[in-house]
């Protein structure tokens, strides 16, 4: 329990996930984390506010946009059901996966086409030197 109590300065934090202290002023403006404040206005940013921002990275990692993110992981002002969080992120999950397979397919189309381009040159520069 003496984790989840656990508090951070926006550098501490910054540094304990390798993000800038103004990224994580932007997700706050976004309000994909709210951090309390102490009486001198400083940020205090609590583990739940580390777990958002590792989900925030983790989504940013699988190509999600802020917006989807925010969708799937609520705002931090919301009280998130994690049974609605789950489903939205399968449905996010099985998008991105139709949407790599497609860049795979046009990857493949787009080396036949420079291999062919490539096997084509390569004939005409023996035509060229003989």
């Amino acid at each position: 329990m003496a984790s989840e109590r656990r508090q951070y300065t926006i550098s501490e934090l910054a540094s304990s996930i390798e993000l800038s202290p103004s990224t994580i002023r932007y997700y706050e403006e976004k309000g994909l984390i709210s951090p309390s404040r102490t009486p001198g206005n400083q940020r205090v940013y609590t583990a739940k506010d580390r777990a958002r921002l590792k989900l925030i990275l983790r989504g940013k990692r699988f190509g999600c946009s802020l917006e989807e993110i925010a969708e799937i992981i609520g705002l931090a002002t919301t009280e998130v059901n994690e049974v609605g969080q789950i489903e939205k992120s399968l449905a996010y999950a099985e998008l991105k996966i139709e949407e790599v397979k497609d860049r795979k397919r046009e990857l493949d189309l787009m080396e036949k086409d420079i291999r062919a381009m490539k096997d084509a040159l390569e004939l005409r520069l023996q035509e060229l030197k003989r």
